[in-house]
């Protein structure tokens, strides 16, 4: 689901790995080598490991996908919107990440590792009740969907509403639901929401999403205008296309960004992999020749952010592959 949701849009986000990345130390500290410097041209060959980390996306190649609540205009009150703005407020990408691995690799249910995370953070303490009434949540099917849709029927039901979660598949399906009001809230990602209204109202002519936040969700909030639907705040949270390494490839050859990647591991031993399709959108190969200047010598098509991917990484067929930027790979124990 989220290899379609973000490729076949063609729309993402650029990453912020810091909190990801800051673990990994300076290379040659710890006791661990000097990073090796693979001669000009050669590239980087795949080096195995278990632990993931998403390369710095330096120059901002992705566009802003920033998680953000995306409301039937007619049920946007003060308070609801307050109430889910109250989530965007404490959920940043670290947060995501290890909201999914709660679900995907400790096998919590989203409600519990929802429930957790409302808790742990006081995210209920202090709402103010709303006009109160029946509010349906809908939610992609997908782990990270299904979480954040379940943290705002905490907060909403905090706030004094009578709250159900529906799962409704993909975008095409409730999106168009949420605009006729057969339900009222569902977690949106700013520059794919944005592109998606902007083929619906404009046809799509010129793309309205950027690296700029700002200049994505004032577009954003003018095309849900159009369709009767209202955005509360962006998260920090942001789920993009990221470009992954193994900790013992990025220690190897002293690579942390994308910038780095492009500079020291152009080359023939340097395997990309990812869907197919990567090879023609401009968010993925195509994206990387010409914003970085990477030149990788094979591509290993295998799946999107999938289980393929990972294992590639993890067993040393591929050098980098593309593993979405809140994917539970990244958590740190």
């Amino acid at each position: 689901m989220r290899a379609g949701k973000r490729l076949s849009i063609a729309v993402v986000g650029a990453i912020a790995a810091a909190g990801v990345l800051a673990g990994c130390g300076e290379a040659g500290s710890s006791g661990t080598e000097a990073p090796q410097q693979a001669a000009a041209g050669e590239g980087c060959a795949p080096v195995a490991g278990q632990q993931l980390i998403a390369l710095d996306d330096d120059k901002s190649l992705q566009n802003a996908d920033n998680i953000i609540p995306a409301v039937h205009s007619k049920a946007a009150t003060p308070q609801l919107i307050a109430a889910l703005d109250k989530v965007s407020a404490g959920l940043d990408t670290p947060a995501l990440v290890q909201l999914n691995k709660a679900v995907d690799v400790d096998r919590k249910s989203a409600q519990a590792a929802a429930q957790d995370f409302v808790t742990a953070n006081g995210l209920a303490d202090g709402v103010e009740k709303g006009p109160g009434g029946k509010i349906t949540v809908g939610a992609g099917n997908f782990t990270e969907s299904e979480l954040i849709a379940e943290l705002y029927k905490l907060q909403l039901t905090a706030a004094g509403y009578q709250v159900t979660v529906q799962q409704i598949g993909n975008r095409e399906l409730y999106e168009p639901a949420l605009e006729k009001g057969e339900i009222q809230v569902v977690p949106e990602y700013a520059a794919t929401m944005a592109e998606f209204l902007n083929g619906k109202v404009n046809s799509g002519a010129q793309p309205v999403s950027s690296p700029d936040v700002d200049a994505t969700i004032t577009a954003l909030r003018g095309l849900g205008e159009k369709v009767g639907v209202t955005f509360g705040a962006p998260a920090k949270a942001q789920n993009q296309n990221a470009f992954a390494v193994t900790t013992e490839f990025s220690e190897k050859y002293g690579v942390r960004t994308l910038s780095e990647l492009a500079e020291k591991c152009s080359g023939a031993a340097t395997v990309l992999g990812g869907p197919p399709e990567c090879q023609e959108r401009p968010f993925c190969k195509p994206g990387l020749e010409k914003t970085y200047g990477l030149a990788v010598g094979s591509f290993s098509s295998l799946d999107g952010g999938g289980p393929l991917t990972k294992t590639g990484l993890r067993n040393g067929t591929i050098s980098v592959g593309l593993v979405f930027s809140t994917d539970a790979a990244y958590a740190q124990g």
